[in-house]
């Protein structure tokens, strides 16, 4: 088992090592496309749990490193301009777009301006904001931006798929369909069942489901046992 470790800050910095299971107390050593681990916190969700990571509470290091392994993953598809979903693939957007060699990106938002049209808007929630009423807006001062262009769409996680399903959602109401989806970790398949076929989704890492036991968290066997591409690994298919 992997126990608790007390206080310590989640999401600062890289292990060298990953700590081996099979069960898991309240945080999960998660690996990393160059072989370290990042500790990440167990959420619990009643007989279920997922790793948990908050882009924005993670270090400088951690974020560029993801990033990066993000822009590598998606640098397959040759997008020409992100869209970072808001608000914590905010915090990655940007990042990817500059390593893909990109001049700028965009930025749908939560908060509707004065400008704004109802049409370039879609419902909004998550797995970590289920709220109600939440709208997610696109600016049209940015739809000369996108048209014909490859437009790849940036997220943190992808748990559910409903704010990735939201944020394809909102491309639709513009006329534009993405080149891929790319997010900084996947959080288990739920979203899969779901998901357009004709989108593929690349990510930084992965993480599994877990199941509640008498001993503590051990890793719901993998469904989908085919993992899918990471940085530098081939084609999507």
């Amino acid at each position: 088992m992997v126990p608790a470790l007390g206080s310590a800050e989640f999401w600062q910095e890289f292990e060298p090592a990953p700590i081996e299971g099979p069960t898991y107390t309240d945080r999960y050593p998660a690996v990393m496309p160059d072989g370290r681990t990042l500790m990440l916190p167990l959420r619990d969700l009643g007989e279920t749990a997922v790793a948990g990571l908050i882009a924005n509470q993670a270090s400088f290091a951690v974020v560029d490193a993801l990033a990066g392994w993000m822009a590598d993953a998606a640098a397959r598809f040759a997008p020409e301009i992100v869209v970072g979903l808001p608000t914590l693939g905010h915090v990655f957007a940007a990042a990817v777009a500059r390593r893909l060699g990109h001049p700028n990106w965009a930025a749908p938002g939560t908060t509707r301006k004065l400008w704004y049209d109802e049409a370039l808007s879609v419902p909004l929630s998550s797995i970590t904001a289920p709220g109600v009423g939440r709208r997610m807006w696109l600016d049209p001062r940015l739809l000369p931006r996108l048209r014909g262009r490859r437009v790849l769409l940036v997220d943190d996680v992808i748990s559910t798929g409903s704010s990735a399903q939201a944020g394809l959602a909102l491309l639709r109401a513009a006329g534009i369909a993405p080149v891929a989806a790319c997010v900084g970790m996947i959080q288990g398949d739920r979203w899969r069942a779901d998901w357009p076929a004709a989108i593929p989704v690349v990510a930084a890492f992965e993480t599994p489901l877990f199941v509640r036991t008498a001993q503590g968290w051990r890793v719901r066997p993998d469904p989908h046992p085919d993992p899918l591409p990471h940085a530098g690994e081939g084609e999507v298919r």
